[in-house]
Formats: structure tokens, sequence, C-alpha cells
């Protein structure tokens, strides 16, 4: 007997946003988040189990290959009316988005939350990439009216500073990820009533993943700083359809279909990713077997293949052997896109596009452990694209699809709040 799809998901997103994709990185799924300021690689490891039955999901006839039928999209519960009048302002807060989009959701998220819970005006953050002096304006990236309007009536937003107030009064204050009203009273609330201006940075602790799911004022502000606040601005998303379209060109034979992977060559070749961890499973798979997973799983030779590595690398040849469209972004991006888009290896853009044609694919493979794998999850959740597939290494010829989906698809995933409808 079929299971309602958009029902079971519904199901699956009964949780806070700070939960879920705080969940996303705990114990139960990874193993030694390193702890990082501001932000940082996450290395963790994948839980291989098998955690999804047979009936969860609904598989379509059409194209070659086991593919599976999208969910509807989920409509945010959250309402204007949800959040009481917006006080008058107290001072400012301010904060930076660094170490790419899987993490600026969550800094979003948590600046929100601060700058409310204290009643200051918060600042359009600017973009600082992992290089010194590699820095962007928030709207080069993003939609800074967007941002503006989605905040309206929740807290106060300027784009800038006022002239008479420097950045270097402001005291720089250190958030955990998902931070609660309880540390925002005692450790931060105090700082910005004797200071009046503070800026923030948050930071992902692994001594903070078991936090309980008790309801919070804060829950309703943090769904929607996370999922109703960051839109990639014209010309960017442009690119990222343009890339889209391309890749559904190229996969005729499999009705549009494409598979993206989270395959990066220069983590591949780091020390973490050699062997086993401390659970027995793997951090992250390589190119060899990658494609030998999507074979025996059921993918045939003709499924197109996205990789988020930005150029080819030699390492990729055995995939592209065994899975002859297999692109990356310098393959498939417009010619006359690629100067900007393109100019440095891991520069902020190559990190967005990867993000959303992830979170946008049919199926999608994390090939590296952490907070990519995490947030690129719960934004496919939102949008009921809930094929997600935890590669592993498969003993004989071919394996069920239904052992590998996401611990994040599964039954177990039912705590007492929700952010989407």
């Amino acid at each position: 007997m079929g299971v309602d799809l958009r029902q079971v998901v519904a199901g699956i997103l009964t949780l806070t946003m700070f939960v879920m994709l705080g969940n996303m990185i705990k114990r139960d799924h990874f193993d030694s988040v390193e702890e990082k300021f501001p932000g940082g690689a996450v290395d963790t490891e994948f839980d291989s189990g098998r955690v999804m039955e047979q009936g969860l999901v609904t598989f379509t006839k059409m194209g070659k290959g086991p593919w599976m039928e999208d969910g509807q999209q989920l409509k945010p519960c959250w309402t204007e009316s949800s959040f009481d009048q917006v006080e008058e302002s107290k001072g400012f807060v301010t904060f930076s988005l660094t170490n790419g989009p899987e993490y600026h959701v969550s800094q979003v998220a948590d600046a929100v939350v601060v700058a409310r819970y204290v009643g200051a005006t918060l600042v359009i953050p600017d973009i600082r990439g992992n290089k010194p002096g590699d820095e962007r304006k928030f709207e080069e990236v993003y939609d800074v009216d967007k941002f503006v309007k989605s905040l309206d009536g929740v807290i106060k937003v300027v784009k800038d500073l006022p002239g008479d107030i420097s950045i270097r009064d402001f005291a720089v204050v250190k958030v955990p990820n998902r931070v609660t009203e309880d540390h925002i009273a005692e450790l931060v609330e105090p700082i910005f009533r004797t200071r009046g201006n503070i800026r923030l940075a948050t930071y992902f602790p692994s001594v903070n993943m078991r936090k309980n799911t008790q309801k919070s004022n804060t829950n309703s502000v943090a769904c929607l700083a996370m999922f109703g606040t960051l839109e990639l601005q014209p010309e960017v998303n442009e690119v990222v359809d343009s890339m889209i379209e391309r890749l559904k060109t190229l996969s005729r034979k499999s009705d549009g279909r494409f598979i993206a992977v989270d395959l990066r060559v220069e983590i591949l070749e780091k020390e973490s990713c050699h062997g086993s961890g401390a659970s027995g499973t793997k951090t992250c798979y390589d190119a060899k077997e990658i494609a030998l997973f999507l074979r025996k799983v059921g993918f045939d030779k003709d499924t197109t293949i996205y990789l988020t590595q930005s150029r080819w690398h030699d390492s990729l040849d055995i995939l592209k052997d065994i899975f002859p469209k297999t692109y990356t972004k310098e393959s498939i991006m417009p010619e006359d896109k690629k100067m900007k888009f393109l100019e440095s290896e891991g520069s902020e853009f190559e990190k967005v596009i990867d993000f959303y044609i992830s979170s946008q694919s049919d199926v999608f493979v994390p090939a590296i452990s952490g907070l990519f794998y995490a947030n690129v999850a719960g934004k496919r959740i939102a949008l009921g694209k809930t094929q997600i597939l935890v590669p592993a290494d498969i003993p004989g010829s071919s394996a069920s699809i239904t052992n590998h989906f996401s611990p994040y698809i599964s039954k177990k995933n039912h705590l007492a709040y929700s952010c989407f409808c």
C-alpha cells in the first residue's frame, strides 16, 4: 500500500531549525566534530546504516535508474502573527558571513535570534572568504532587498552603520551555533547592555550537538532566518539556473534528471580522508568508490552527474569512464560567466553555485561528510527533494537503494516542533 510522501516528509520536519540542522552533524550520524572559530571544515563521519523502509518512498518508472519522485514543497509554518511587536532599537549587532553558504544560513539565524532577543538593529553582513582580503559585499551574492523585507516585523535591519558609529568600538562576542536564550541572557546581553553595540562570531562546537528539543520563543525566528532570508541576487541566480538547465538538457535519457555529488579533490587528498573513522565508517569517498556505489544501487552509464569540483582532475577519470556524462562547473558554466565566477580556486561564488545546484538536483550524494551535507539536506527536505544517498562500500554486484537513504530521511526524526506544514 502506498504512502503519501508529503505526509512522511511533513512528519520528518517536526523539529526546530536549530535541531534539524544541528542534529545533522550530531554524533548519531557523525563523529569528532572539530571546533572551529569562526567556522571551518568539519571532520565528521557517515552513518551508512539501514534507516529507511521500502514503503516510505515512491519510485518513478520514467527514465533509467532508481529515480524517486519529488514530494511537494512544504509551506513554512511561521507567519507575521508569530512574532511580537519589534521593540525600539537599543544598539547594533554586526557580523560577517564566512566559510561558504553552508555556514551562512546558520550565521544568519544566530545573528537574527541574538538581535531580536537584545532588541538591537541588525546590520547587513559582509562576506569574507578564507584568504586575507577576500571580501565581498552582501549584495554581490545575495538579494539584499529580499533579506531586509523578510525580516520586516521581526527585527530592524539597516544596510550600513550610521556615520558617527565606528566598528572599532564594538565588543566582539563569540556565540555557539544554535545559540539558546539562556546563553544570550547570561553571556551576550550583559555585554550588549554595557557596550551598546556588539559584533557576533558564530562557532560550531561538538559539545553543542545533543541539546534538548524543548520549544523556545526563538524557534520561529530561527526557522525564518534559516529558510526565509537568503536568496541569490539575480545575476548569480541566473548562472545557477543556466547550469541546471544545461544539466537537464544533457540528461535527456533520464528525463532531465541528474545527480549532484559533493566531491572535492582537495578535501579527499587530506590525511583525514584516508582510512576509516572511529566507528569503522568512512569520512569521505573518492571518485572510484562513488562510481561503483552508484552503479551498484542501479544508476546506468547514461546518468548525468554534477561534481562540486570546479575543474577537472586526473583522479576523476575513473568516474567519467563509468559515467561518461560527468561534469564540473568549468564544463557547463556559460562561457561569458567564467571569468567572473571561476576567477579563483575556492571563491565564494563557486561555493554558492555548488550549494544551490546540490540543493536542487534530483539526487544528492555527499561524498564528504560535514556541514555542507547537513545544510544541503535541510534545504532539500524543505523543497520536497528527499532523495539523498549516503555512499558506502558495497560487496557484490548490486544493492538495494533503500538501504542507503540519508538518516535525515527516516521515521526516527520525529520531534516536538515544526518549521514547515
